[in-house]
């Protein structure tokens, strides 16, 4: 009988996510995560067999949390679609961290990671198409969200003002819808 292991894949990530946040996507590497995690490389590569691979896991670990926050009885209204997206990005403190952890991975050197990221994007303008007057307020609603998510990932809400800025955009989208 083998040795049970110490650390889950999903501990693994947890560690890793905590380690791009403490010191830059930079920082995590295999040895860093073992490191981090208090087991050996071996370990490490048993879960994730090279540092791409982590790095997906972390992509797609956040994608499949944040999804799952969405209101699929939204997906065919842009409008509700929107509002969801915003409940979701409220409600999601552990997915925006796993997000910050993997996107800040994602751009440093893979572009494979970055065109998988491109590609959820492009799934969410998907469910934001059309030339109505509401799909055009959702998509300045969605892109304003994101603006405030790439403000926050470079720090720049120090003060905490990021939730006050969701709060703007549900009103201007309210007004508009």
């Amino acid at each position: 009988m083998g040795r049970k292991p110490t650390i889950s894949r999903d501990g693994l990530l947890d560690v890793a996510e905590e380690l791009v946040r403490e010191q830059g996507g930079s920082a995590l590497t295999i040895g860093a995560l073992a490191k981090a995690a208090g087991i050996s490389k071996g370990g490490v590569q048993y879960s994730f067999a090279s540092r791409d691979n982590l790095v997906r896991s972390l992509i797609d670990r956040w994608t499949s949390q944040f999804d799952a926050m969405l209101d699929d009885a939204a997906i065919h209204d842009p409008i509700d679609f929107i509002r969801s997206y915003i409940a979701a990005t409220r409600a999601s403190q552990q997915a925006m961290d796993a997000k910050i952890a993997g996107l800040m991975v994602s751009y440093l050197e893979n572009p494979e990671h970055l065109q998988e990221t491109r590609d959820w994007y492009r799934g969410i303008f998907e469910r934001l198409a059309g030339a109505s007057s509401n799909a055009q307020t959702a998509r300045v609603a969605f892109l304003a969200v994101e603006g405030l998510f790439l403000l926050r990932i470079n720090g720049i809400d120090e003060d905490g003002d990021w939730t006050s800025f969701l709060d703007d955009v549900e009103a201007v989208l309210t007004r508009l819808a």
